[in-house]
């Protein structure tokens, strides 16, 4: 089996509401023969759910990942290039090519414009392989680019890294010395600049697609309820802990 493929199954089995639906599976399993078991398993699942699903709980977690690096402003050098980190898309010749992107691919395509316009010398680099779709995320981030004003003559593309390590890897050589800015989500982005900087790219951080928003404000009463956003949020923070415990695993055999 591709190594890829078997990390992403074996990732996709650690998230949380799978081992919520594996408890609770285990929990009717035990049911008749260990009822004692069963509820436990039940009880456990339950407080899984519930703890995970909590928006303080979710952004106390998130907040000081995504807190490592201020948002991009202007550069006092030229930028050459603002390098976006490929996410994920859905080829539908019917939807224009800005409403095929799905959200973390979006926010990192109006992040890249808005930096394009504050810098209009830099080219864009678009990453991401095709996976399941037909089109690499690559080649559909430049379609939405264009749709939005970008000429193409400014956009280069590479369709071939599947995850953020192979980014820096095919990407380093063509911006290593030169002043680049990095665009991916901001949880995301402690663990890409540091797959870059491994390749000798210093890039300067534009993160985007914020999950936490003023966490000292006031906030509502349903504010302290469970929420599938906020499950999903804390599915984010941990599929990024595990992503960065396997890059320090990976940084010992180097």
């Amino acid at each position: 089996m591709d190594l890829f493929l078997l990390k992403k199954i074996i990732t996709m089995f650690l998230m949380p509401i799978n081992i919520i639906l594996l408890l609770l599976i285990l929990s009717l399993i035990f049911y008749k023969n260990k009822p004692k078991a069963g509820f436990k398993l039940l009880i456990l699942a339950t407080f899984i759910l519930f703890i995970t699903s909590m928006p303080p709980i979710s952004d106390t977690l998130m907040a000081p990942i995504e807190d490592n690096y201020e948002t991009f402003s202007r550069s006092a050098k030229q930028v050459d290039y603002i390098v976006v980190l490929g996410c994920s898309h859905t080829t539908d010749y019917a939807l224009p090519a800005t409403s095929q992107l799905k959200t973390c691919s979006l926010q990192r395509l109006v992040e890249a414009i808005r930096i394009s316009r504050l810098h209009p010398e830099a080219r864009l680099i678009m990453s991401g392989y095709s996976g399941d779709d037909a089109v690499p995320n690559a080649e559909k981030m430049r379609q939405a680019a264009m749709s939005l004003g970008i000429k193409d003559k400014n956009i280069i593309t590479e369709s071939f890294p599947k995850d953020t390590e192979e980014e820096a890897v095919l990407i380093a050589p063509r911006v290593i010395g030169t002043n680049v800015v990095l665009i991916t989500n901001a949880n995301h982005m402690p663990r890409a600049i540091n797959y870059f900087e491994r390749q000798g790219v210093s890039p300067i951080a534009a993160p985007t697609g914020y999950w936490v928003k003023d966490i000292e404000g006031d906030k509502a009463w349903n504010y302290y309820l469970p929420s599938a956003n906020k499950l999903s949020q804390t599915t984010t923070v941990w599929y990024e802990t595990l992503g960065r415990i396997v890059q320090w695993f990976k940084s010992l055999y180097r």
